[in-house]
């Protein structure tokens, strides 16, 4: 069965595209495109390119041939995706030279950046630096589980910046991306073939039950099992060495090597994006939910163990992203209260950081009275948040206030970020003298802060909308 192809992705020089031109026609209308120039001045670029263009095995073998990795065998399924395998880079491109038949290996996934924090290999190009996800996982883990506390475990990700490398004809089944965030892929060498398909279409790619997709989009798919799939359209996009595509949020995509080829990914949220992660996880827990509601009369945790199934398949439950979103919001005040104002302004005449400072809190309350709406109860699972000793005595929260001051400072190209975040507690913030332990408790320090910012933002109708 074919498919149809109904258009090409996009292709702009990122060079001269500035951020706000990038968030306005791609990041909130949430479509892709491909850039090109950014990637000049990659060390990745000189070091893991051949003369001939070609992959440098020789190379990752030298230097980083003992990690350990995880390699997808791209002819064998294993439930919804690739079998994977454990092997070290050294095994991996020694199976790549030979050239072995009976296997064709991808490598993926591998946390290159957090295993050689030394090696530059690249910068994170401007326009995709507003990085909520990273940012946090650079000080905080996602997910703890709390009965073993394991430093190395597979939910607890270090971080989800990616090198993949594969061989001609290694490819990627039809997915959307994990928490359904934004991602970016650049082409160190090599070329790829991408199918896109939008998420107003992607029902067509599930079955009769909503359960599962298509699997492969060039197999001969079952019109009984997939009674959509043949009304779905395409958009197809060849991306060549030095490009860098970017995937939106809840875009099924598939991918193919068309020739050897080495790439960085990163997937990432933001304010943007913010309710995509929701709304996978809202549905993803009934899910969850749904598959043990018959040991519910004998569980004496029933919900505990939805929470710790719903971390387990999606990487991370609602007290991680309830976690996630009250560090983040008390980030953002933080900078906020040291942003330049006075008594008269208004958010229309606020410097471009403290117009994103606002919109990221603006965002972050929506998606708390969501929560807050579906009468889940989390804030009995171990999460206690105390102002005053997370602003005096937590020096990795301390680190993530500076780097999101640094983020927006560079994005508007204002050097004015807080440096001394310890400052900004004395007055302002700790007048909020409770701690937040469930939702409604972060829903009213959320009323609070965003009352002591009246004086920014005067009216509530001048909040940006997501």
């Amino acid at each position: 069965m074919g498919i149809k192809i109904g258009g090409q992705i996009e292709k702009v020089n990122g060079k001269e595209l500035g951020y706000n031109e990038f968030v306005e026609r791609y990041l909130a209308k949430n479509q892709p495109v491909v850039l090109t120039g950014l990637m000049d001045d990659w060390r990745a670029c000189k070091d893991w390119v051949t003369d001939s263009g070609h992959p440098n095995l020789q190379f990752f073998s030298t230097h980083f041939g003992k990690s350990k990795v995880q390699v997808a065998d791209c002819g064998t399924r294993e439930f919804t995706d690739q079998k994977r395998v454990e092997m070290t880079v050294s095994e991996f491109i020694d199976h790549w030279v030979e050239g072995n038949s009976n296997s064709l290996l991808y490598l993926k996934d591998w946390h290159f950046v957090k295993e050689y924090p030394e090696y530059v290999a690249y910068g994170t190009p401007l326009l995709f630096c507003d990085d909520w996800l990273n940012l946090y996982l650079d000080h905080h883990r996602m997910h703890k589980d709390p009965d073993t506390n394991q430093e190395n475990d597979d939910i607890s990700c270090s971080d989800y910046r990616f090198v993949y490398m594969g061989a001609k004809g290694s490819w990627t089944p039809l997915h959307a991306d994990v928490f359904r965030s934004y991602s970016w892929s650049a082409n160190v060498c090599g070329k790829k073939k991408w199918l896109f398909l939008s998420p107003s279409q992607c029902h067509l790619v599930f079955d009769r039950n909503l359960k599962s997709t298509v699997y492969n989009i060039f197999d001969d798919v079952s019109e009984t099992k997939f009674p959509g799939f043949k009304k779905a359209i395409w958009l197809e996009c060849i991306q060549d060495q030095n490009e860098i595509i970017f995937v939106p949020s809840g875009w099924y995509h598939q991918v193919h090597n068309l020739e050897d080829t080495i790439s960085i990914n990163h997937n990432w949220f933001n304010a943007y994006n913010l309710s995509w992660v929701w709304d996978l996880l809202w549905r993803d827990y009934k899910e969850a939910k749904e598959y043990i509601e018959d040991i519910r009369d004998i569980c004496d945790d029933f919900e505990g163990v939805c929470q710790r199934n719903l971390a387990a398949n999606t990487g991370m439950n609602f007290v991680d992203f309830y976690i996630f979103l009250a560090r983040f919001f008390l980030a953002n005040i933080v900078q906020l209260y040291f942003q330049p104002r006075d008594n008269e302004i208004s958010l229309r005449s606020c410097s471009k950081v403290t117009r994103n400072l606002i919109f990221n809190l603006a965002s972050i309350q929506k998606i708390a009275l969501k929560m807050k709406s579906t009468g889940v109860v989390i804030g009995n699972h171990g999460f206690f948040l105390d102002l005053k000793d997370t602003l005096e005595d937590e020096p990795e929260f301390l680190k993530l206030c500076i780097d999101v001051g640094r983020v927006y400072g560079m994005i508007n190209e204002q050097q004015i970020w807080n440096k001394d975040p310890k400052k900004a507690l004395v007055v302002d913030i700790l007048g909020y003298s409770s701690s937040i332990r469930t939702l409604e408790d972060f829903v009213k320090f959320i009323d609070y802060s965003l009352a002591k910012l009246s004086n920014i933002c005067c009216e509530e109708k001048n909040l940006p909308s997501t």
